[in-house]
């Protein structure tokens, strides 16, 4: 089945700032209403766009080997959260640690995306919503923590250094 090719308009409203050993969502002044009560969550989910896999050859993979350690098989870009993939969407959970309305900050515990990373949209982390029961997860990934570490998921340590010389 052949679909029509549809284009959406995506708006960008704040970018992810990392400062001083610390990560914060810095929220476009238009969009700050948006943060209300925000603050009375413990986590939430930041959808981003990957701008460091934007360029039309990031955006034809659809296979890829992610780096999930040794043995992780070749899988197609829905089966992995490899960043190229036709759209350059990330979702990434985050531990809140402080909202501030005035200057449209969330300050997270730490996430997986560069300085100056666009934000797309958040979203307050449910529970009943976010979560299941019995997840199942392949052989190839079981290794993983079970639960995400209280400060969260960060960029890998060789991603950081990588950054730190591209600027």
């Amino acid at each position: 089945m052949q679909h029509k090719q549809q284009t959406f308009n995506i708006v960008v409203i704040g970018q992810v700032k990392r400062e001083n050993g610390r990560v914060y969502l810095s929220i476009d002044a238009a969009y700050r209403p948006g943060l209300k009560q925000l603050e009375h969550f413990g986590y939430v989910q930041v959808l981003w766009w990957f701008n460091h896999a934007q360029d039309e050859r990031a955006r034809q993979v659809l296979e890829s080997r992610p780096p999930y350690g040794e043995g992780t098989p070749m899988t197609g870009v829905f089966a992995s959260r490899w960043p190229e993939r036709p759209n350059p969407i990330a979702l990434t959970t985050a531990k809140v640690l402080r909202v501030d309305h005035a200057e449209g900050t969330v300050e997270l515990a730490d996430m997986d995306a560069f300085d100056d990373t666009p934000i797309i949209d958040l979203k307050p982390y449910l529970p009943i919503c976010d979560r299941v029961k019995a997840a199942k997860v392949p052989e190839w990934i079981a290794h993983w923590p079970e639960w995400m570490p209280e400060n969260g998921m960060g960029l890998a340590e060789g991603e950081q250094r990588k950054e730190m010389r591209r600027n």
